[in-house]
């Protein structure tokens, strides 16, 4: 006999088995949210059952697209006293622990996103499944909102897979995929989709013990031992954040060496966080990422389904080894077979960082293309040679006509004007910037550049495909640097100037190291290459002259990371930043003096739709410390208008 109860956000129903299967489908939300509505029908659905208790509990997402979220953000931001935050704590904090008791044994079905609140519900079950889907992303990322797990995660993830793996989880915000997970002992299992139902009533009345950390891994979970992996992670976390910018870390660790993961022994450390600018602006910059994010949902968009790049230098190579890496059949087409070899290796090194079968699938995907038959079949060919507007006019003549009906022209200039660059083509409606940052496998933002004529079926086209991709679109209107280039270019040659006068590039780099920033503006200058600093400087300084240690620097064939030597020696495309000489008085607001006042002349000139937005990709496309909720926020929130 069955039977079956619905709520506004949940649905019970109870098979011929007598176990019961309870489906989280939040109405009005395109993923599920643990909001306060739905905690509390979660808690009167857990009465129930303890009540008349199932021969077990099977929790699942009824959503396509993904298990559940994490918490609903927006609540976080109306905590204003100790009351109100430890209210927050306990609802989550007592529900969870009452799942962990129940009776009967538990198991979450888990497919897609499974992250913050939702894998903490998760590990408050007996067992846990894994779905295979293509993005199955798993983890407790709470540190990126400035706070940390505070319903269970941070008790129960150290004894499920050893506090080493735990602690890089939850201090970095890193989560895993579902082979990963299984691999570290997160799940119990990962299935087809087809056989997931039945996985999932065979585990759940299997009477196996809950799986928790052993040997070694069990043993660091106690004193003495427990103290000497806090000790690690805290001189790790000083590391890379010397300045304690972001106090959640250490908060986190402090809560699981002294009080085992039990946010209620010191309620007023999760206010404190809840109540901080940090976590305030940090709550701004995942709302500004979401509303990127949804720029790149194009209901309407063509799919891309083939993109062939033209160009395998530092750009080229690295677009096509991210798109396949994405999933997409990639063509890499260049006069240089060496240089198509030389991306392949830079391709290799990223795709190592993966499990060895999403690295061979990239493999796979990727294809090198040295004649260029792949234009005629591709959706959409991305330009991406030197910075020359005569040499890519004519590439476009070239190509124009090899390509199939209907599909894009993109090019990836990152200085010129888009619009002057089409004028030679039959139809350049279909032809749109998408501008990639370096290194492209790191850097979450494209500009998508927008200009007069251009069609709307090309622009949702391209903002979809750099959805698709994992990164976040940024429209933005045709003019010399765009935004994210506009607005470095003067911050970077202020840097330069600093140079000039005599001072050492380490003691610039060390000044906006400990404002916040995640790199020196010169270490900067170095990777995104000091030619592209030197074009981009030209059309944005209204007729200065260039610092003389760029100029020099270029004469002498030291562009930066890609040439091996810039301001820097680089080795491994890698550099120590710091000084440990005095930093001048003013230094860092010197610098960022320029910055902020270019990205508030690119939204007057309209370059982007609003002052959100801008901070958005100075962000997103500079490293911009986060913490300060981008540049204009910073200045307004210091009372500068």
């Amino acid at each position: 006999m069955t039977s079956v109860k619905t709520y506004q956000n949940w649905t019970l129903h109870s098979d011929a088995q007598n176990i019961a299967w309870l489906t989280i489908n939040c109405p009005d939300r395109s993923m599920n949210a643990l909001a306060s509505d739905v905690m509390e029908e979660l808690s009167d659905i857990i009465g129930s059952l303890e009540s008349a208790p199932p021969k077990a509990l099977i929790i699942r997402s009824g959503k396509r697209n993904g298990f559940i979220a994490g918490a609903d953000v927006r609540e976080f931001q109306n905590i204003d006293n100790v009351d109100t935050g430890r209210k927050l704590i306990e609802r989550g904090w007592h529900l969870f622990n009452r799942i962990e008791k129940l009776s009967f044994p538990t198991l979450a079905l888990i497919h897609g996103p499974c992250l913050g609140g939702g894998l903490e519900l998760a590990l408050a079950c007996r067992y846990r499944i894994a779905v295979d889907s293509p993005k199955p992303v798993i983890g407790l990322p709470e540190v990126k909102l400035g706070i940390f797990p505070a319903w269970g995660g941070l008790m129960r993830l150290p004894r499920l897979i050893g506090p080493q793996t735990a602690l890089n989880m939850m201090l970095t915000g890193r989560t895993l995929d579902g082979r990963k997970a299984r691999s570290a002992g997160l799940v119990d299992l990962q299935v087809a989709p087809r056989v997931a139902e039945k996985s999932a009533v065979d585990l759940v009345t299997s009477g196996k013990p809950a799986r928790q950390a052993r040997g070694l891994a069990g043993l660091l979970n106690r004193a003495p031992f427990k103290s000497l992996v806090a000790g690690q992670a805290r001189k790790s976390v000083k590391q890379k954040d010397p300045y304690g910018h972001y106090p959640a870390t250490l908060t986190m660790l402090d809560l699981w060496e002294k009080h085992e993961g039990d946010p209620l022994a010191d309620p007023q450390a999760l206010t404190r966080l809840l109540q901080s600018d940090v976590t305030r602006n940090l709550i701004r910059v995942f709302h500004l990422q979401e509303r990127l994010k949804a720029f790149g949902k194009k209901e309407n968009a063509r799919e891309i389904n083939h993109v062939h790049v033209i160009g395998a230098g530092v750009m080229g190579g690295g677009i096509a080894a991210w798109c396949a890496l994405q999933g997409i059949k990639t063509t890499l087409q260049d006069t240089d077979a060496q240089r198509i070899a030389g991306a392949f290796k830079s391709a290799a090194s990223i795709y190592s960082r993966k499990d060895r079968y999403t690295a061979q699938a990239a493999r796979d995907r990727l294809i090198p293309d040295l004649e260029g038959h792949a234009i005629a079949t591709a959706d959409l060919v991305i330009e991406a040679i030197s910075e020359n507007p005569q040499a890519k006019q004519s590439l476009y003549q070239q190509i124009e006509p090899r390509m199939k009906d209907g599909a894009i022209l993109a090019t990836n200039t990152s200085s010129l004007s888009v619009g002057a660059l089409r004028s030679v083509l039959s139809h350049p409606e279909r032809f749109v910037g998408i501008h990639f940052f370096n290194p492209v496998s790191r850097m979450p933002l494209v500009e998508v550049v927008h200009a007069d004529g251009i069609a709307q079926d090309t622009l949702d086209t391209a903002t979809a495909f750099v959805g698709k991709i994992g990164k976040l679109p940024l429209p933005v209107q045709d003019t010399p640097g765009f935004l994210v280039n506009a607005v470095l270019a003067p911050y970077m040659l202020e840097a330069m100037r600093c140079i000039d006068e005599g001072m050492d590039p380490e003691v610039i780099d060390t000044a906006m190291l400990e404002f916040g920033m995640p790199m020196g503006p010169i270490a900067l200058a170095d990777t995104v290459g000091l030619d592209i600093a030197m074009a981009a400087g030209k059309q944005l300084s209204e007729g200065q002259e260039p610092p003389r240690c760029l100029q020099n620097k270029i004469a002498e064939g030291k562009l930066g990371v890609k040439s091996g030597e810039g301001f820097y020696l680089w080795k491994n495309r890698k550099h120590d930043q710091r000084s440990s000489k005095s930093i001048p008085q003013g230094l860092a607001q010197r610098l960022i003096k320029p910055l902020i006042e270019q990205t508030e002349k690119q939204l007057a000139n309209h370059i982007v739709q609003d002052a959100d937005l801008a901070d958005a990709g100075v962000i997103f496309g500079t490293g911009f410390a986060p913490f300060t909720g981008g540049p204009i926020h910073y200045k307004r929130s210091k009372g500068e208008q």
